[in-house]
Order: structure tokens, then sequence, then C-alpha cells
């Protein structure tokens, strides 16, 4: 994504890495956790022209009752899409190299230098695919191009900590302090997260801490209050406040997939204040919305 503005400093690129070991029930790029290239399905673009039955190449297309789809013996091979003119039909997620993707980070250069920005890597949790991710650090290092790693913290600390001095800036997401809340509303326990956070913490000058705020699931004054506690300890004195928003709910649906939080409105302006505003009095700089 070229030309972010709420991913780290500046103008920034932003570049998505698939595969995730989270499953956050909020999650906004469901199409990031799948580790492959993923078919996804915009089925009122659907013209009905059957197109995409002929050229799959394992007949996992499908158009029942005028809605188009796929069985479990889709590839993701990206037939059907080049077939669709109407594009009713996407892949999520690419194969590419380190020198595709440079490629394309050294086109922004000039606004990364003109903004104080840079590269931020992103996912899904970038972690996953360390090996790709330590060679496009180090190529943006050798290209003079500033970097930020979004994670989630959920990874092997060896490659988090040896990757730090390639890292301009971290940015790590906790979302909630209890174990057993976590592992509810994530699928998995937070107890690697927190330990790595603290290992980061002591190996590297600049993190921040993000916090997206789910209303009912971790804007409580319990969850808020272990956050600053936690914080203070580890000497970390910024945070981000990201508002949950339903921007990624219509991808479920592309996606064939259910979103457990249909329900669920965004937080007020005065609810993201007053988070704010707690963790502002306890001597952390806090914003909201990155």
């Amino acid at each position: 994504m070229h030309y972010a503005l709420h991913d780290g400093p500046g103008i920034r690129t932003v570049v998505f890495l698939k595969g995730c070991p989270l499953a956050c029930q909020w999650c906004h790029n469901p199409e990031s956790q799948g580790s492959r290239p993923e078919l996804m399905i915009t089925a009122e673009r659907c013209t009905g022209c059957e197109d995409c039955l002929t050229v799959c190449p394992t007949h996992a297309a499908i158009l029942e009752g005028g809605v188009p789809g796929a069985t479990d013996a889709c590839t993701a091979c990206g037939r059907c899409v080049d077939a669709c003119l109407a594009g009713a039909r996407t892949i999520a997620g690419r194969m590419m190299t380190v020198a595709e993707v440079m490629s394309e980070l050294v086109r922004d250069r000039v606004f990364f230098e003109e903004s104080g920005g840079g590269v931020t890597f992103s996912g899904g949790e970038p972690f996953m695919q360390s090996a790709f991710l330590r060679s496009l650090l180090e190529a943006c290092q050798d290209e003079g191009i500033s970097t930020a790693v979004e994670s989630c913290g959920m990874t092997d600390r060896q490659d988090l900590l040896g990757m730090a001095d390639k890292v301009d800036l971290f940015l790590y997401d906790v979302k909630l302090m209890d174990q057993a809340r976590h592992g509810e509303a994530t699928g998995v326990g937070n107890e690697t997260i927190l330990t790595n956070l603290a290992a980061l913490a002591t190996a590297h000058a600049h993190v921040i801490v993000r916090f997206p705020v789910i209303p009912g699931v971790n804007d409580d004054s319990e969850n808020v209050s272990l956050m600053i506690a936690m914080m203070r300890r580890l000497g970390l004195r910024e945070i981000d406040l990201l508002p949950y928003h339903r921007i990624g709910t219509d991808k479920y649906r592309r996606l064939g997939r259910p979103y457990q939080l249909a329900d669920l409105q965004p937080p007020s302006a005065e609810a993201m204040e007053n988070i704010r505003r707690t963790f502002a009095d306890a001597g952390i700089e806090a914003s909201v919305g990155g």
C-alpha cells in the first residue's frame, strides 16, 4: 500500500506479508491470515457469463443460482480471475521475490526522504516469513530506506531479536493482558507475546505499543490499567490507540467466512479520548489512530 500515513512516521509504503498465528475476532485483514494466495469473490459483480467455469483447470469454479463460488479444489491459480472481465473474482496475495518488492519500494524513495517516512512491514505477521523479512530489511538498509515492522509478537524470540538491529521502529500489538481472555479473543495465549515484548524493550530503543480498542472485548478499565502497569515496568512510553472499525467486514463475505463481530459498533470519540487521557495521565504518550 503506497502513501500510508498511519503506520509509522511520515509517508510510508506498507508491505503486507501473508500468514498469521493469531485469529483475532476483529481482524480487518482476514485475507492475510492464511499463508497462501486466496480467492475472493464479489458476487454482485458477476454477470453469469460462465467463463470462469470454462477455464478452471481443477473444475473448482462454480455458479449456483447465479452466485459465483469455488469448491475446496480451488488452488487460487488465478485463471478464473483473468477470465472474469466483470471483476467478480480476485486473488488476495501473490508470490514475489525480494527484488520484485524492492523495485516497488525504491520508486517511493523521494516521498520517504521528503517526509521522514519509509517502509512498514505488516501483515498478517511479518515474522511468519522470517527469512524473507530479513532479506527485505537488509535490502532496505542497503538502499538507505528507513524501516518499521508491525508485529503481534507471537514469534520466535531469536528471530525477533536477531533482526532488531535492522529495524528502525517496532509497532508492537498488545490486545489483552489476561491470558485466558486473550486466548478467547485471538485463539492463542499471550505469554510468548508479553515475554517477547519485555525482551524487545530491553534490546531496542524505539518500540511503540499498538492497542486495538475493541468495545466490550478489551476496553475495560482493568485491561487498560494492567497495560499501563506493564508499559511503565518496561519503560515503554508511547502507545497508538486504534479504534475498532468495520472496514474489513465485507472481506469475510468475499472469502466465504463468517464474521463474529457483525453487530459490534466502533467506540465513540469520547470513549477513545477517555482511554487516551488515562494513558496520558500515567505518563504515556498516547495517540488515537496511529
